[in-house]
């Protein structure tokens, strides 16, 4: 069944995408969703917990601990995985996680978490944290957090059962997690690429050393013996635990810089690469790796040993943080520069500023809301995982929205609007007898799309990004009463199916290039989310959408 969804933007082309297989399941998908957002519902695997703030649990300005927050989110992560699982579950990743809002002694966390979707023996856990004043009935989001546990059974293999969603939210939730768990799967070797490409601009040598504060004065060294509390019922240490240890020697190295009590604003995506269990000895090292005008990142690194005489180490854990200082008005504070020690730290100090950039344009192009994301996102090696990933969610995620509105039907083809904010969203449907492996492939050469598109006067192709992405540049006829043509810069990014029922995807936006810049000749036209999502529904059958 070919479906073709798009937005009508501001400028450009309307955006083409595949959503409902017919009527009958467009209605049945209907009726699923009211009865799911009906009264009563309640996801299977969501798991609620609700914390009163205590001093015990605060730092020296009476805000909530970061480090028992992590504990407290890892607990109510892994509680919903094993509901689903059925068996012990442990952490194995955090995504980047954005903290919003502190939280004061006396009020109350509350901290929701379910699961997402499920792969092989691996879950993706979705957590909400939100901070509420009893007093006064006012409720602050604190931050939102994507965890990875993996199902463990020391007898028998693990294969865990798919989730079924239901309303809309877990629709979406679940039509991208796969590709954020692609996005995981390579995360290691991106940064790795990243910062041996990047070009890093930093001005060490321009700085005055006499106002820097060696970083060798921020270095903490801290051990921890793992006791039977730290651990679940199987003797490995909670992940929660070991975050919570790495935050309170990175606040150490922080303020070991500043000199003042810093606050905790951000942790990047990491792994945990090994277990460790109930008798280990755990060394904590941090220090800071570079301070920027208002914020500084501090690297932490966990060792595991069993005995003292040990000379291996198992490496447990890498992580990066990222501290600001607030004055009274919680604005950030200057902050002083390091000089570091060079070899090693030179290196740290220069990855930290590529790190930076990195962050930013991750969390601007991830975690930006539709409507906030330009037209056109410049196109910049660093950016590329983050781009390609928000290219193919931002259409998935259109795709499983669930009020779409039947406008017509002609000839079996079906045009499907939907009125969202300042945007007009359409889609079109049909079935048609093409072996879906090889309209994925035709579909995503946009060269071959001036045979049967009259929209695309002509496509060359600018870039080869990699296997799954390319960039075009794509000229148009004159519409509309304009005399001039339009031209577009594409992105256009495919997937193959993760797994049975996931649709095959090609999903367009604009980017910008300083090699293709806007010309007199034409009208730059542009395009948020467009694209094609096609379902095999048997064996010469597919399903996908038509042209706008």
């Amino acid at each position: 069944m070919i479906q073709n969804v798009g937005n009508h933007l501001r400028r450009g082309l309307a955006s083409v995408f595949s959503s409902r297989t017919s009527r009958k399941s467009a209605s049945r998908a209907g009726n699923d969703s009211a009865m799911a957002d009906g009264e009563g519902y309640r996801n299977p695997t969501e798991v609620q917990m609700s914390q009163l703030v205590l001093p015990c649990h605060t730092n020296q300005r009476g805000e909530l601990s970061v480090g028992q927050l992590l504990k407290w989110i890892d607990t109510t992560a892994c509680l919903s995985a094993e509901r689903h699982a059925g068996c012990p579950c442990v952490t194995a990743s955090m995504d980047d996680i954005y903290f919003e809002h502190t939280i004061s002694v006396g009020q109350v966390v509350n901290i929701k978490a379910k699961v997402n979707r499920a792969f092989n023996s691996s879950m993706e856990v979705g957590i909400q944290v939100a901070s509420e004043d009893l007093c006064s009935e006012k409720q602050w989001n604190v931050c939102k957090a994507l965890a990875t546990f993996v199902a463990h059974r020391e007898i028998t293999k693990v294969k865990l059962k798919q989730i079924t969603p239901r309303t809309e939210e877990e629709k979406m939730e679940h039509s991208v997690a796969a590709e954020r768990r692609r996005m995981r799967l390579v995360y290691a070797d991106t940064i790795k690429d990243l910062l041996a490409n990047c070009a890093i601009q930093d001005d060490l040598e321009s700085r005055d050393c006499s106002h820097m504060v060696p970083a060798e004065k921020t270095r903490v060294e801290s051990v921890e013996l793992v006791l039977p509390p730290h651990a679940n019922h199987q003797g490995n240490t909670f992940g929660g635990q070991i975050m919570a240890w790495m935050e309170n020697v990175a606040t150490i190295a922080a303020s070991r810089l500043c000199r003042a009590h810093p606050t905790l604003k951000a942790i990047e995506m990491f792994h945990f690469r090994g277990p460790s269990q109930v008798g280990d000895r755990l060394v904590l090292k941090a220090i800071v790796n570079n301070a920027f005008k208002h914020s500084m990142e501090v690297g932490v690194c966990v060792e595991a040993y069993r005995q003292q005489a040990e000379t291996h180490r198992r490496h447990i854990n890498s992580a990066f943080m990222t501290f600001v200082v607030l004055d009274a008005d919680d604005q950030p504070q200057l902050l002083p520069w390091i000089r570091p020690q060079p070899g090693d730290g030179e290196r740290r100090y220069r990855e930290a500023s590529a790190r930076k950039k990195i962050r930013l344009d991750r969390k601007y192009i991830v975690s930006c809301k539709q409507t906030e994301v330009p037209l056109s996102v410049p196109w910049d090696p660093s950016n590329q995982v983050y781009l390609s990933y928000n290219n193919v969610s931002s259409l998935r995620m259109l795709v499983a929205k669930d009020n779409w509105v039947l406008s017509s039907e002609i000839n079996q083809v079906r045009l499907y609007t939907l009125e969202d904010d300042k945007f007009l969203s359409f889609h079109m449907e049909m079935v048609v007898h093409v072996d879906a492996a090889q309209a994925f492939l035709l579909l995503s050469d946009l060269r071959r799309r001036p045979e049967w598109d009259k929209h695309y006067r002509s496509v060359e192709l600018v870039q080869q990004v990699d296997e799954d992405d390319a960039i075009y540049h794509v000229t148009s006829p004159a519409l509309g009463g304009h005399t001039k043509p339009q031209d577009f810069v594409i992105l256009a990014s495919r997937r193959k199916p993760c797994d049975n029922g996931d649709p095959y995807v090609i999903a367009l936006r604009s980017v910008t290039l300083p090699t293709h810049r806007e010309t007199p000749e034409y009208r730059r036209g542009e395009t948020l989310c467009s694209g094609f999502c096609f379902w095999r529904e048997g064996d010469q059958l597919t399903k996908g959408p038509t042209t706008a």
